[in-house]
């Protein structure tokens, strides 16, 4: 049976380091994020105030057209990053620091909200989970040079916002991964610990939360 997983999460936190290997674990087709694309991106890291809104509608347009295509492919898929996450995270963020105003906002969560409702959920929702210390160290490691330019500061907030939408989520069942702990590109056992609860989950399975034991004696 065909199934429909999101990986979710902050900036820099591996998401599609684990949608690649997931997709060639499973044998499901990876979305990937168009982030590379945007050509609203360096500027709105350098000015978020002039440049949110329109980078908000380019990701929401782009993330539109991932979607058709991710419904309409007859297997299996994996997406790096989820639609929910544009509106409930990024927009959001951008509202409450001040850089997207209250009308460019009623517009964006309008257009969003419209939307979405034409778009089935997911079958599970994998969230990788990483402090904010983590997350500079893996942007710093990946060398993007527009993405030198963020805050500590922006990346808690968005940390905050993704606690907040996870805790709400319901659409569909969510495997919270502890990435501080857990490196899948480093530690081929720790990709296998989450290619067995990513099945156990989708198979209905009650999925015992990460400890310390499985994750320690999954080095290798």
């Amino acid at each position: 049976m065909k199934k429909f997983v999101v990986v979710a999460g902050n900036i820099g936190v591996g998401k599609s380091s684990l949608v690649e290997r997931l997709s060639r674990k499973l044998d499901w087709r990876p979305f990937y994020e168009p982030e590379a694309h945007n050509p609203y991106l360096a500027d709105f890291y350098r000015d978020m105030s002039a440049w949110g809104f329109q980078s908000q509608i380019y990701f929401l347009a782009n993330r539109l057209h991932a979607q058709r295509q991710l419904i309409n492919h007859p297997d299996s898929v994996i997406q790096d990053r989820s639609i929910y996450e544009d509106a409930e995270i990024f927009a959001c963020a951008l509202h409450e620091q001040g850089t997207m105003n209250d009308r460019d906002y009623a517009t964006y969560r309008d257009l969003f909200t419209a939307l979405s409702g034409f778009i089935p959920p997911p079958d599970l929702v994998v969230y990788l989970r990483a402090s904010v210390s983590t997350l500079l160290t893996r942007i710093t490691l990946r060398s993007r040079e527009y993405e030198r330019a963020i805050p500590s500061a922006y990346l808690e907030l968005l940390n905050r916002l993704y606690e907040g939408w996870i805790a709400s989520f319901t659409l569909c069942p969510v495997l919270t991964v502890p990435a501080d702990n857990l490196d899948f590109v480093a530690h081929p056992g720790h990709l296998e610990l989450i290619v067995q609860k990513v099945q156990e989950k989708l198979t209905g399975k009650e999925v015992v939360l990460f400890d310390p034991q499985e994750i320690s004696t999954s080095t290798d």
